[in-house]
């Protein structure tokens, strides 16, 4: 599989998302609780070696005790695969976060999206640059997500990053609490959509395009066909697999990316392509 430079890393162009590993389906309480009954440590184990096999070499997960647990025992039991950890908004402070990602092995880390968008609702921007700054300090690739395209807008005055991360979809508003809601309503709208990769298209840094299928909603044939063809070269993409009903779901989805991305004349897949996954 492609890579990409993400500052000194060498990515993917798929990358593993973490969501349904942590019980966050953007589909309700009932979905959380049936992914957080079907991912034990055992299944997260087998997914993460399943994506290895397929070529991929990055993770996108939160930097809590849940999954930095696993992580430290698939890299005992000999996997590769290199985590790129998520700051966690019930933390409370990005220190927190940050220590935890560099302590504990992290290769990247990136603002969460949800912080991003609070901090900017807020005018909280101010100490941006010194997260950064302690992120590179521990060797790490430094990153924000976000899921408002005025974030990004922000950032290419003010900030200096090593990768962006941008959702496809701005479901739910972060003005009054950074975190997600499980029981908030939440909307996928295509001008969200259009307005955010149009943004894209002229962004300085790296992009990992993300919920890219509005958490299960878009059809797979018809989402990742949309985002083969508004990745540039430089990018990548990370979507989260949950396999429940459908086992052999990562497999072909990789290969489906694979066959959009190389009817894409100079897009920079190649005859390796890209892949990604659906979730549930």
């Amino acid at each position: 599989m492609q890579t990409v430079a993400v500052g000194s890393l060498r990515v993917s162009r798929f990358i593993l998302g973490g969501n349904p590993f942590s019980a966050i389906s953007h589909q309700g309480e009932h979905v959380d609780r049936r992914m957080a009954r079907h991912f034990t440590v055992q299944r997260i184990k087998d997914t993460l070696r399943q994506a290895e096999g397929l070529g991929v070499n990055s993770f996108i997960g939160r930097a809590d005790n849940h999954i930095i647990r696993v992580l430290l025992e698939y890299w005992e039991e000999g996997g590769a695969i290199q985590w790129l950890a998520q700051t966690c908004p019930e933390y409370g402070s990005l220190e927190t976060s940050l220590d935890k990602a560099i302590y504990n092995g992290a290769k990247g880390c990136h603002i969460h999206g949800g912080i991003m968008d609070h901090l900017l609702h807020q005018r909280q921007l101010d100490d941006l640059p010194k997260a950064i700054a302690t992120i590179r300090s521990g060797g790490l690739a430094a990153g924000i997500a976000g899921h408002n395209p005025e974030v990004f807008r922000w950032a290419e005055k003010h900030l200096d990053v090593d990768y962006y991360m941008c959702s496809y979809y701005n479901p739910s508003h972060r003005d009054e609490r950074p975190g997600h809601d499980p029981n908030a309503a939440e909307w996928f709208l295509e001008e969200d959509r259009k307005t955010m990769t149009d943004l894209i298209q002229g962004l300085s840094r790296p992009v990992i395009h993300y919920k890219v299928l509005a958490a299960g909603r878009n059809d797979p044939k018809d989402g990742l066909r949309f985002a083969a063809g508004r990745m540039r070269p430089q990018d990548a993409v990370c979507v989260g697999v949950c396999g429940m009903d459908r086992p052999a779901m990562l497999e072909e989805d990789v290969e489906l990316l694979a066959r959009f991305g190389q009817v894409r004349a100079g897009s920079g897949f190649g005859t390796g392509g890209e892949s990604t996954a659906q979730p549930c």
